[in-house]
């Protein structure tokens, strides 16, 4: 990816347009990591439609667009079965070709601002400890590991998880 490709990338929220892409972008990346069958997100009811499931008051997902494709995605919402004040960073996933190249940072940062603005105290994930980047992606920005889940997301392969006072 070149300079001038980057620069007409942008973070934007998703719109009902933007679904297939989305649907499509996780179920690859899912399947490059080997996060298929039970327990993964990709399993997940949401993933088939990500702008209705987040459409509620206290979410918010965003795409990276580059003006013809999504690249990547991510978005929070309530945790179910969790305290109000706490919500989950669900489904941030890119394409091969955006990853490295900072865009995990600035979508992670919006999305800790957009956390904090919709009046979350706290902000917890779920991974996989093959998911090396994103792990140290999480760490750098002041998630902290904790020894076991929160909620009840169903993502029961993962195995790691992480919380950010915000």
């Amino acid at each position: 990816m070149d300079q001038g490709i980057e620069e007409k990338i942008f973070i934007r929220l998703i719109t009902q347009e933007d679904v297939e892409a989305v649907e499509k972008l996780i179920t690859k990346v899912m399947a490059q990591f080997d996060c298929i069958g039970e327990g993964y997100s990709i399993n997940d009811p949401e993933v088939q439609d990500m702008y209705s499931a987040y459409s509620g008051s206290q979410s918010a997902f965003y795409v990276i667009d580059n003006g013809k494709e999504i690249l990547g995605c991510g978005g929070i919402a309530p945790l179910k079965n969790g305290k109000a004040t706490v919500c989950e960073l669900r489904k941030m996933y890119f394409y091969q070709a955006l990853r490295g190249k900072g865009f995990g940072k600035k979508l992670l940062t919006l999305l800790i601002e957009r956390a904090h603005d919709l009046g979350y105290k706290q902000m917890y994930l779920e991974t996989v400890e093959r998911m090396e980047a994103a792990n140290k992606l999480y760490q750098k920005n002041g998630f902290k590991a904790l020894c076991t889940n929160k909620g009840d997301t169903g993502h029961v392969a993962c195995d790691l998880y992480y919380i950010k006072d915000l």
